[in-house]
Parts: structure tokens; sequence; C-alpha cells
């Protein structure tokens, strides 16, 4: 799971091909959710939202949340090495689950059965959360809430995570990947919307390229290729994916509130969803998956299967130590190299060529983004001086 920037992941994964793109996206990933995505970002009112980035609010807010005394914190720093570590075995992982799914997703049998394939992600999640939680390792500190308090946001992670799997099915990893980059400026919308919080000019003149850049992929990837060897985007790629960003957006917003309201870190607040989530799937999966025979699956594709949930697991350690031991620097940066790096196999395995029109597009979308992270984190800087004064 991923998430699909130094965002989706941050918050804790939530076992799905979702990741981040830079901006909020690895909670995924920030899931494997997780997000990377910021996925799972701070609400803020209007003031603080001018005052500071997700990704300081998140990192400030789960470092208070997981300083419990009946914790165990992981190692101080025996860090810088032990953080790029964690963060190599993040990314490879996050890497890894997006394409391994895809793997799996081409599959005609496998392709409908997207609730099924979420509700073993969200098992895995649990699982890996739950031993995590025990005393022998005790790198955070369990903590219930009903399920009635837990039910709406448990609804949007599932939404969070099939979402963005179908988008990834029905389309290229290419477009799947830059199509996550419209996250950053639909948080930023629902914010201002509900909130009235706002972005400063200069980050929003550079959202401007990036979904100029996203709509410039959508139009050339979606056209029919003359070469039949050539992996394009279905139109029902295309609606999966922006489906997938309003609900990965609205679970991003919502995650924020729901941080406040129970007071747990990111580990509590995904250990109450994971099962949630999976036992309410189990209600909707008889009348929305199409299943394969199971026993004429190819061993190949459960091996693949069973990586893709040992991705997940990695995901969800690896960001237990990142969020305890790297910055928001660290972390956007992170985030623009997963981006990077699956859009760039994603477009080596596509068979397009180099000068393909729909390239333009990728180099606007990302360079927007990264340009918006820069002034995002030059904002922060002045805000932290102003403050120190």
């Amino acid at each position: 799971m991923a998430s699909d920037d130094g965002h989706s992941e941050r918050a804790g994964s939530i076992a799905s091909s979702h990741t981040e793109t830079g901006g909020h996206d690895d909670f995924n990933e920030k899931t494997a959710y997780i997000r990377d995505d910021e996925s799972l970002t701070a609400l803020k009112s209007p003031a603080t939202y001018q005052d500071s980035s997700f990704e300081d609010d998140v990192h400030e807010e789960d470092e208070e949340l997981l300083a419990h005394p009946a914790e165990k914190p992981p190692p101080p720093s025996s860090s810088a090495t032990s953080g790029i570590v964690w963060i190599v075995v993040n990314t490879l992982a996050t890497v890894g689950i997006v394409f391994t799914n895809k793997a799996i997703f081409s599959d005609p049998s496998l392709k409908l059965a997207q609730l099924t394939f979420a509700a073993f992600h969200f098992c895995i999640t649990w699982l890996t959360l739950f031993i995590l939680s025990r005393q022998r390792f005790g790198y955070f500190e369990p903590r219930r809430t009903s399920i009635r308090a837990i039910f709406p946001l448990s609804v949007a992670m599932a939404l969070n995570v099939i979402l963005p799997n179908l988008s990834l099915a029905f389309s290229s990893v290419t477009f799947y990947q830059v199509a996550r980059i419209l996250l950053t400026p639909c948080v930023a919308l629902m914010n201002f919307v509900l909130y009235k919080a706002t972005l400063p000019r200069n980050a929003l003149f550079a959202l401007v390229p990036a979904c100029l850049g996203v709509a410039m992929v959508s139009y050339y990837d979606s056209l029919p290729a003359s070469d039949a060897s050539v992996k394009t985007t279905s139109g029902l790629g295309v609606i999966f994916a922006f489906s997938g960003i309003f609900a990965s957006s609205l679970y991003t917003v919502w995650i924020g509130a729901y941080h406040r309201k129970l007071q747990m870190s990111s580990m509590q607040l995904l250990f109450n969803q994971a099962p949630v989530s999976a036992f309410m799937l189990l209600y909707v999966i008889p009348f929305v998956d199409t299943f394969p025979v199971w026993a004429e699956v190819p061993l190949n594709r459960w091996a693949m299967i069973m990586l893709s949930g040992g991705f997940a697991a990695l995901i969800n350690i690896s960001q237990f130590f990142i969020i305890a031991q790297t910055g928001p620097v660290s972390s956007t940066v992170v985030g623009h190299v997963k981006t990077c790096t699956i859009v760039a196999l994603g477009w080596m395995s596509s068979g397009r060529a180099i000068g393909d029109k729909s390239v333009m597009g990728v180099f606007v979308a990302i360079g927007g983004i990264i340009a918006y992270s820069i002034v995002m984190l030059k904002e922060n800087r002045k805000k932290a001086g102003q403050g120190a004064k």
C-alpha cells in the first residue's frame, strides 16, 4: 500500500499502491498508504495553515503523541545511518509495491477483486502494528476507541486505498503516479473551502504548472496508441484516478481532526482503523468483487500477493523510524525521489518513445510540485526565524 511526496507515508501506511508526491500524499502512503501521500496531515485553522507546513505539523504532532512514557522510542541517534537505512527501505518498498500491485492487477482474474485485495492489506497493516506494539518491541502503546468513533474515518481510509488501486489497474504507472500530484492542490482547495485556509501566493503560482502538467499527461496518455505494445490509460483509469484523488484529499483533511479529537498518534489511529476497514469490506466484497477460480491462480501470482503484503509491512515499520528520525526537508526530498523513480521506471516499461508528447506534461507537473515544496519550505524557515525572535 502506498501512497502515493513527503506526505503520504509520514503518518503511517495503509497498504495500498498509494504513494506520496512531495506535497501532501506517501500518507501513503502516506499505506502502505499509505503516505506515502502527506496523506495523514494535520487539520489547521486558517491562521495555523499560513504559519506552518503540513509536514512540520504532522512531524511535531506525531513526536508529541509518540513520546509516551510506556513506549520505547527508536534508539537515539544511531540515527544518521539508521535514518538513511530506513529511508532506503521505505523508498524501495514503496516503489516495489506499486510495480508489484500493477503486475497483480494486470491479471484479468484478479483485476476486479480490489476489495478483497484491500482487506488483505488492511489485515497485514494491523498485524504489523500489533507486533510493533507488543511489549518485546514497544514502539508505540496501543489505545482503543469505539467503532462508532472511528467508522467514518475507516470508510474514508478504504476509499483512499481502493480507488487509487483501481486507478493503477486501469492506467499506466506513469499516469497513475503523476495524477497523484493533484492531491496537493486538492487538499489546499478543500481546506480553503471548508476552513478558509490559504497558501502563500508563490505556492499557488507553483501549483498552476503542476495541475497543467497532470492535464497534459491525462490527455496524451489516454489517447489510443498505434503500437499495441505501448501501455496507455483507459477512460476508467482517468475516472478512478480523479475519484481517488478526491477520496485521498478528504481522508487527508479528516485525519487531522481525528488526531486531535482522539488524541492518538498516527500509529495508534491506524491500529484502530485497519481492522474496522477490513471487517466493513467483508460485507461488501460478495456483492462487488469478481473472484477468480482460486485453484487456477498461478503460483507466481500468489508469490506477488505475498510480496505486496511484505512491502506493506516494511513501509509500516520503516515509517515509524522515519517519523522519529527525519525532518520535513528530508521527507519532502525522499517523496520527490520516490515520485521521480516510479515515473521513470513506469515510462521505461510503458514502451513509449522519449519524444512522446506526454513527457512534457510529466516534467511540467513534477517541476511544479517541486517548486511548490521549495516555496513552502522557505516559508516555514522564515516563520521559524520570526518565531525565534
